[in-house]
């Protein structure tokens, strides 16, 4: 098999300018970005609920919260590339059916074993751990699936709303989610997040995928994961971006591992305060997407990846050293916007350098990187609070998440425009 022009490394080519609305025209990406922001909603009230459940359940132990987030992590890290190898040789839009109603299952289970009082940090875990299972078999389908619903040239722009939903779901869901757990309980979230996903299976449902406009090969799964690694290994743009990435949340993971420990011991906050905080990392966030592309027209590409690290990292070193409410809140919105600027330039980047062929391979090793890196970060980050506090553990992590982007700014990240390849030799 021919992969010379495959695995080319590609020019530099500054896209043409776009306006970050232009993918609302394509009708399946307007109505599936409506849907998906209500499930986004729904996640992240299941989120709050779960980490303030387990500070419930385990008051007293800092690992067993840090844990919830590595058992919503590790599925995606084990899984991610045979998930990636699936969502290329199967129509993305059945696999996603599957994996959404899974997701609605789990959700289901964790809201009446809550609600019915037999609910255990144990039984927290496993369940956690199985709407993972679900999202990890989901994420690289769902990633693939927005270079199929706009043209390439908007790819770009549809993952920064992607992300921009995401993060606006992020500043209305949390404090949704921390209402919902002070006025009926945990349980109640759980069930709005398995309603949540039935927008989603509608609009899969009706949506009827065109045909593929190339050959896919047919390769047993080990000989496709195998040639993922092959295609992210000999192209440098994506294994600078995976470098890049993944050191940045290696650090960056302590602040989602221990943001509830910091609201309910550090700010003495309910579950309303916490979901508040998180809100204020979703306004930061959807302010980032509207200022990324000046930001990056001004800075290019490496130098707003290094902006965002220090963005963030600055301001959870603001929300560690001043635990107060009237700083915490500004500096988590400045955290937001690091946040999203960083991880929506390198989802498009890792996007726009892979052919449809494999696209899905591609995009499963980069969520592999995301997710490792959160899962060993969220286990090493709650090892450190459980030795030395929740604020120690913040500060370090904050000048590690600073200082990232300086120590990778050698594995440079072009912004590509390729040239579909579609065909197989």
């Amino acid at each position: 098999m021919k992969t010379d022009e495959r695995e080319a490394p590609m020019s530099p080519v500054l896209p043409p300018p776009t306006s970050l609305w232009t993918p609302m025209r394509q009708p399946v990406f307007r109505w599936l970005w409506i849907a998906s922001f209500a499930s986004y909603v729904g996640s992240l009230m299941q989120n709050v609920g779960a980490a303030w459940l387990m500070t419930s359940l385990a008051p007293h132990s800092p690992m067993q919260v840090a844990l919830v987030q590595t058992a919503n992590h590790l599925p995606t890290f084990l899984l991610a590339l045979p998930a990636g190898a699936l969502a290329d040789a199967l129509e993305r839009r059945r696999l996603l059916l599957v994996t959404q109603l899974w997701m609605l299952l789990a959700a289901v289970l964790l809201g009446i074993l809550t609600i019915s009082g037999q609910m255990t940090p144990t039984w927290l875990l496993l369940l956690t751990f199985s709407l993972g299972l679900g999202s990890a078999m989901n994420a690289p389908a769902w990633q693939a699936l927005t270079s199929d619903l706009v043209p390439r040239e908007e790819v770009e722009q549809a993952v920064a709303l992607n992300s921009a939903g995401f993060n606006l779901a992020r500043a209305v869901g949390p404090g949704l989610g921390g209402l919902l757990v002070a006025a009926a309980g945990a349980g109640a979230t759980f069930l709005c997040n398995a309603a949540s996903f039935l927008g989603v299976l509608a609009v899969l449902a009706a949506w009827r995928q065109p045909p593929p406009t190339h050959a896919r090969p047919k390769e047993p799964l080990r000989a496709a994961m195998l040639q993922g690694l092959r295609y992210v290994r000999d192209t440098p743009g994506v294994l600078s971006v995976l470098v890049r990435v993944g050191l940045f949340l290696l650090f960056a993971s302590a602040l989602w591992t221990l943001l509830p420990l910091m609201a309910r011991f550090g700010l003495h906050t309910g579950p309303t305060g916490y979901g508040a905080l998180l809100g204020c990392i979703g306004i930061g966030a959807v302010l980032g997407a509207i200022g990324m592309t000046p930001l990056r027209q001004r800075l290019g590409v490496d130098g707003l990846l290094s902006a965002a690290s220090f963005l963030y990292g600055g301001g959870v070193f603001l929300a560690a050293a001043l635990p107060r409410l009237e700083v915490v809140g500004p500096a988590m919105a400045l955290a937001g916007a690091g946040w999203l600027m960083l991880l929506s330039t390198c989802n498009a980047n890792v996007q726009a350098c892979a052919p449809p062929w494999i696209r899905g391979r591609a995009m499963a090793v980069y969520l592999m990187v995301v997710f490792g890196s959160l899962t060993a970060g969220s286990a090493l980050w709650g090892g450190v609070a459980a030795r030395y506090g929740w604020r120690a553990a913040l500060l370090v992590a904050a000048v590690g998440t600073a200082t990232s982007g300086l120590a990778t700014s050698r594995f440079r990240v072009p912004v590509v425009q390729r040239e579909d390849v579609s065909t197989v030799d």
